[in-house]
């Protein structure tokens, strides 16, 4: 029996991963029903969205759940979503001449917060994904002052981006949960990776077993 683990009322919750292609935006949509259940209002927050054509695919998605499950979110996708970029790159790369204001974000994140009690933000690609020339997305859950919810593939390789990505977190003094989101080389999984999660970790959380 894997041991749940419990968020709090007023906590804003900062999805990332070791990568892109992880599975951010299925984690969000995990954590908006699991904390829903819990008898939470959630609400849903995505700073920066990359490769948007006409509208920001993932940050529509998660806001027409979130209004589903919390009709008193009343906002629309430039709110949520308020940086927008059409090439698929690093926020740093895809913005080109415009500014990305972090104090800006801040306040929309405080604004988006009066609407719920839980917050969950999504990140855009890993930790280390560029915003500003000397700024990425680790400081920027570190400026939201959030909780991080790392999350972890299964795939041959990510345990080395697993430990790197915590280390990252670690050095900036990030409280996080991870999780291993189990998509992708699942039949390979318990005999490839999982024995040294288990002898290094001790405990393993499944994104699956959230809900």
């Amino acid at each position: 029996m894997i041991k749940k683990k419990n968020y709090v009322l007023n906590q804003s919750l900062f999805i990332s991963a070791t990568n892109t292609n992880v599975g951010k935006t299925y984690a969000a949509s995990i954590f908006l029903k699991k904390l829903t259940k819990d008898g939470f209002k959630v609400g849903y927050f995505k700073p920066i969205e990359t490769g948007v054509i006409d509208a920001p695919v993932d940050g529509l998605a998660m806001l027409e759940l979130t209004k589903k499950l919390n009709p008193d979110f009343n906002v629309d996708i430039d709110f949520v979503v308020p940086y927008q970029f059409k090439l698929p790159a690093s926020p740093y790369v895809a913005k080109k001449d415009v500014n990305i204001d972090l104090e800006f974000l801040v306040q929309r994140k405080k604004e988006l917060e009066k609407l719920c009690d839980i917050l969950i933000i999504e990140g855009a690609g890993g930790l280390m994904v560029p915003i500003l020339k000397d700024f990425f997305i680790v400081d920027l859950i570190k400026t939201f002052n959030s909780k991080a919810i790392l999350i972890s593939p299964s795939r041959l390789g990510s345990i080395n981006d697993t430990l790197l990505s915590q280390e990252a977190l670690k050095n900036r003094d990030v409280d996080f949960d991870w999780y291993i989101n189990l998509f992708e080389d699942k039949d390979s999984f318990d005999e490839v990776t999982l024995p040294f999660y288990k002898d290094y970790f001790g405990e393993v959380f499944y994104l699956d077993d959230i809900l």
